[in-house]
């Protein structure tokens, strides 16, 4: 082979290494996703708690927050949404991250650096629901005398 199309060749291996050296679900996907939260009836106020039971956002539904799949190496991330309305009682609804199916392409693309190192640590390799909706009951008021 000669030196000619060698230099010619190289660009397109180094293309393809750095290709397989990133994970699949990190180039195919995204960690933080939009999340739209609405309620019935629409208004409310909604906190967002991660597992922890900090509030990481709130407003009045119906909003879109941007929360993270992710809260570590191999560990997805898990919220508690309050919502509270006059009127009605407060309702509590749950997210949490779930494996992303781009994940399994490192078996073919991103192999066990993707698998083990790159998805894990970028918080890729999950994805949450697009939306959640929760219906508020109302307060009951005993009218009996």
């Amino acid at each position: 082979m000669s030196i000619r199309i060698k230099i010619q060749i190289l660009p397109v291996c180094l293309a393809i290494a750095a290709l397989f050296s990133q994970g699949c679900a990190s180039i195919l996907s995204k960690s933080t996703y939009p999340v739209s939260v609405n309620s019935n009836p629409s208004g409310a106020n909604v906190v967002v708690k991660n597992k922890y039971g900090v509030t990481v956002q709130g407003g009045v539904t119906p909003t879109v927050f941007m929360l993270n799949a992710s809260d570590g190496f191999f560990s997805s991330a898990k919220y508690q949404l309050v919502f509270t309305k006059d009127g009605y009682r407060e309702t509590n609804g749950m997210l949490s991250g779930q494996l992303d199916g781009w994940y399994f392409g490192n078996c073919l693309f991103g192999g066990v650096i993707g698998m083990l190192l790159v998805d894990p640590a970028t918080g890729s390799m999950y994805k949450l629901p697009d939306y959640i909706h929760v219906s508020l009951p109302p307060n009951e008021i005993n009218l009996k005398p």
